[in-house]
């Protein structure tokens, strides 16, 4: 019989954007009316920003929604379509998450969220409250802003649904998908065939396949229609919202938007025919349990979806709306692509000249520069497909005047008018790793250099022995612990104060004006154990490998020397990871995990179980005894959970000053508000080690490891 065109929507939304956000739902609609939509449902609370935060508790940001609400409905691009849009709502002195149902200038249904995401990095709980009375409603009495273009005094408010001439549609809000009993079996066994859900849904390594599995089964067992829309890019935070539009017909995806792009608004659409969904539903089993269902109440809606007429032949060459393979990008491209578009926002948005990377020739600073350089890939192929946001985004960017018709067109011309790097090296370095950094930076093309900081170094140090009397002296040197720390400490944090003097004025050098974004190069897994030194490069303005493991960084740089055609990677790849700190002699190099005692890998497990399996030291030396018990002995697995618990609690205090960095890893240790925790511990947790050492001392050694190959950790 007829059929419906529908569609999701993702937007490039920004926190406190009115302007902006209004014209980008405004060009979503238009883009939609145009395809022969009746349907636009855009992201969660997608007129403020999602992630305003503490601004949701400020009366304006309420205001200038019902403002923006306003300007929408009295645009005529909005008529004769059915829109969901997202803000928040005060009712009653209480705010609430709201969708709000409009159909020309008319507000249909105001629909608060019910439950509410509050872990991770969510904490909807402290600016909103849950609506509590499920499938009921109550009067909304609307601002007069509101009731001067709708004519309305009042529309309602609640747990309802909307009934058109022709089909029925059901609200949810992002988590309210994630949780056990979802609003839409309900909904869908009282009637509801259209499902939309407005998300602000951010990107985490290999989260995908979660979300899209779950949209799935929505429509699997209960038959429907699900329209998801979700954010996309930086909304002026650590999150990357990685759109991924998607329409699901009984549990089928039939259409995808892209995860990662540069594009402001895009547009997902399909056309189904409803009566899929009837035929899909009659079941037995599925009619008596929708005979027995509470009833939601209905908004009578005098409109149709479909345009109710029926012509056999437009209707025999209309395609079916066919099973869709649904695109997963590998981890790698995820780190390709996801830091590359939230750098290339908070670039555009910060309204500064580029960035400033300090190049160490190391893996991890090498992985930044990449990313960076990826990011210059995609700005040239959306402006080479004509996105004329990026091409007016570069040229300002890059300094060109008014009136240039600049378009970028080559990933290394643009990197290197945007990214700034340099080479800080002292008498430790290496010459393989000035090597290795200058070869990296002609193969992106960067603008480079070179110095050496020796006589920066010596100048602290004079000074020092002026004050005291004293020369400190590093450990090769004869020298003790505490001075050969200081002096690498105070390395590092000179290439710090270097880094952020030379982002100010390597434009000017250079006959621009402005100045560099500082980018950070430290890894989730030094971050974790501590391997830092507090107030050095790790320090940064934004760090866009902050959030993602050693072990999948050196996986993305393998994929990018291959796909990015940059064989200078492989270098990075065989050299073995140092900080180049100490003096090198014939029996001593400093490398990374001898230093730390682990390896990246075993890092990344207790990562993992710490945080993803909230488990204690005690809890986390059980599982490791079953997870290593075949390779180490419950003595050494014991001393390596007691190792990694010291390092982590006298060190935690550096998650306070942590570069804000881009969350892809669901173990990151952001004190921001991601992993909320003390940073003064107990440093050696007397009760938790003393019960592992008691435990470790009766469990018989299983490991297949001879006694005198045995690893040491102490």
């Amino acid at each position: 019989m007829g059929h419906l065109i529908t569609l999701a929507t993702s937007l490039n939304q920004w926190a406190m954007d009115f302007q902006g956000n209004m014209e980008r739902i405004i060009e979503s609609i238009a883009v939609a009316k145009e395809r022969g939509a009746t349907v636009r449902v855009g992201p969660e609370l997608e007129i403020p920003g999602y992630g305003c935060l503490d601004h949701f508790l400020e009366g304006d940001t309420v205001l200038h929604s019902w403002e923006v609400l306003a300007n929408i409905l009295s645009s005529d691009k909005t008529a004769d379509i059915l829109c969901d849009i997202g803000m928040p709502v005060i009712h009653k002195n209480v705010i609430y998450n709201c969708r709000v149902i409009v159909h020309n200038r008319q507000i249909l249904l105001i629909r608060p969220k019910m439950w509410l995401a509050n872990d991770g990095n969510y904490r909807e709980l402290r600016y909103f409250t849950p609506w509590p009375k499920h499938r009921q409603w109550e009067d909304y009495y609307l601002p007069r802003i509101v009731r001067a273009v709708t004519g309305q005094v009042k529309v309602p408010f609640g747990d309802c649904v909307v009934s058109t001439i022709d089909t029925c549609i059901g609200v949810e809000l992002c988590e309210e998908l994630f949780t056990p009993a979802s609003p839409h079996i309900l909904m869908g066994l009282d009637g509801v065939e259209i499902f939309t859900n407005s998300s602000g849904s951010h990107h985490e390594l290999r989260k995908l396949n979660t979300r899209v599995e779950l949209i799935k089964e929505a429509t699997l067992k209960l038959g429907g229609v699900y329209l998801y829309a979700n954010q996309q890019g930086c909304d002026g935070d650590r999150l990357y919202y990685d759109g991924c539009a998607m329409i699901a017909l009984n549990g089928r995806i039939i259409a995808q938007g892209s995860q990662f792009s540069l594009t402001d608004v895009e547009v997902v659409s399909a056309t189904i025919d409803i009566e899929d969904v009837r035929a899909h539903r009659a079941r037995s089993s599925r009619s008596m349990q929708a005979a027995a269902a509470e009833r939601y109440h209905r908004i009578e809606a005098p409109i149709a979806l479909s345009s109710g007429k029926f012509d056999v032949i437009e209707e025999l060459n209309r395609p079916a709306a066919q099973s869709y393979e649904v695109r997963y990008h590998s981890p790698e491209e995820e780190i390709a692509f996801g830091p590359a578009c939230w750098l290339w926002d908070y670039l555009r948005r910060s309204r500064t000249q580029g960035y400033f990377l300090p190049l160490s020739g190391g893996i991890d600073s090498c992985a930044t520069a990449v990313i960076a350089y990826s990011m210059c890939r995609l700005a040239v192929d959306a402006a080479r497909s004509g996105n004329a946001q990026v091409i007016a985004d570069a040229r300002r960017i890059v300094g060109e005047p008014e009136g240039s018709e600049y378009v970028p067109t080559d990933p290394r011309e643009l990197c290197g008018r945007i990214l700034h790097t340099c080479y800080m090296g002292t008498e430790n370095s290496s010459a393989e790793t000035r090597m290795r950094a200058r070869e990296l930076a002609e193969a992106i093309g960067s603008y480079h250099k070179d110095l050496n900081m020796d006589h920066v170094v010596t100048a602290l140090r004079t000074l020092f022995q002026l004050v005291t009397g004293l020369r400190p002296r590093f450990r090769a040197h004869g020298g003790s612990d505490a001075e050969n720390l200081a002096l690498q400490n105070i390395q590092a944090r000179l290439r710090m104060v270097i880094g952020y003097f030379f982002a100010q004025l390597l434009p000017w050098a250079r006959g621009r004006v402005g100045g560099l974004l500082v980018l950070g190069s430290a890894n989730v897994d030094e971050s974790l154990r501590g391997y830092l030194t507090k107030y050095d490069c790790s320090s940064a303005d934004v760090n866009p490998i902050g959030g993602i493991s050693k072990t999948d960084l050196k996986r993305f740089i393998a994929w990018a020397q291959e796909n990015f055609q940059l064989p200078v990677l492989s270098s990075f790849l065989t050299a073995v990871p140092t900080a180049e700190l100490e003096p090198i002699t014939e029996t001593y190099v400093q490398a990374d995990e001898a230093d730390m005692g682990m390896t990246y890998d075993e890092l990344s497990v207790f990562g993992r179980l710490r945080k993803v399996e909230k488990s204690g030291p005690y809890s986390i030396f059980t599982k490791l005894v079953h997870e290593w018990g075949g390779r180490l002995s419950p003595r050494q697995i014991a001393d390596k959970v007691k190792l990694f618990y010291f390092e982590y609690a006298r060190n935690r205090h550096k998650m306070t000053t942590l570069t804000p960095s881009y969350h892809a890893e669901a173990y990151s240790p952001d004190d921001n508000r991601f992993d909320m925790r003390p940073f003064l511990y107990p440093s050696r947790f007397p009760w938790q080690f003393r019960k592992i050492d008691e435990v470790a001392a009766a469990l018989p050694d299983r490991s297949s490891v001879e006694p005198e190959q045995k690893t040491k950790t102490d």
